[in-house]
């Protein structure tokens, strides 16, 4: 499980500091937790986040290696707004089945469970949230989401990451004119395989590049596919490569 950064917002301009810079609409956390982006200008995945009420405050919950550059990032953004943003001392745990009083739900689906905020560390839970993820088209933090990743190319509104109605954000007008402008000819997808191959490992179908290989679990993976190429048997390295063409559920 990656490890996380937990950060703390406060201030009298914390909702609309946070509804003006992210994928979606602050005010669903008065319903639980909001999963959301950070994106470039340009409308490029910068970092993915989990968002939590804490008292009048907000939590962050953002992979380690993206901590110190959100942190940076955010308080470039501020700029004069009654903002405060610090580190906490607060370890993530997460698990399957009730959701305890302290958590929330995993708002991208209900096959991930629950997110809470403790004191101390999470003993191994000995869950295989990989393949929770495999199963569930769910993409990771620097491996299947990377600085060249479009989020609706990663399934960004199927896992409630991105909201179109609540206005400006950074890179929402890129975000809304691949929403309703054109038709995605890649994305994330989940592929049937047999044998293994890197993380990484380049998909070809014949002698043309179809896309690229990421986590694998039981026989399944997921991939970045360029759909128009990715019709019939692929393969990446030794291992080869079908596509599942059934939608995620």
């Amino acid at each position: 499980m990656t490890t996380r950064r937990i950060l703390r917002l406060t201030g009298d301009d914390t909702t609309d500091f946070l509804q003006g810079l992210i994928t979606n609409d602050i005010a669903k956390l008065k319903d639980g937790g909001v999963y959301a982006a950070l994106l470039t200008p340009q409308g490029k995945y910068m970092a993915d986040f989990f968002l939590a009420r804490d008292g009048d405050g907000v939590l962050l919950d953002v992979a380690e290696p993206l901590g110190d550059m959100l942190a940076q990032r955010l308080g470039m953004y501020k700029l004069r707004a009654k903002v405060a943003i610090e580190q906490t001392d607060l370890h993530l745990h997460r698990g399957v089945g009730d959701v305890p009083a302290d958590g929330y739900a995993d708002p991208r689906h209900p096959a991930l469970g629950w997110r809470a905020y403790r004191d101390a560390p999470q003993p191994d839970s000995g869950i295989d949230w990989d393949a929770l993820r495999v199963t569930h088209l769910v993409p990771e933090t620097g491996v299947e989401l990377t600085p060249d990743t479009f989020i609706l190319e990663a399934g960004f509104e199927r896992l409630n990451g991105v909201d179109f109605r609540k206005g400006c954000y950074v890179g929402q007008e890129v975000t809304a004119r691949m929403k309703h402008k054109t038709e995605l000819r890649k994305g994330l997808a989940t592929v049937a395989i047999e044998g293994t191959a890197p993380e990484g490992t380049e998909i070809v179908a014949g002698e043309k590049p179809a896309g690229t290989l990421f986590t694998q679990s039981g026989g399944r993976a997921i991939a970045y596919l360029r759909f128009d190429r990715a019709k019939g048997p692929m393969q990446a390295g030794d291992a080869a490569v079908q596509w599942d063409q059934k939608p995620a559920d």
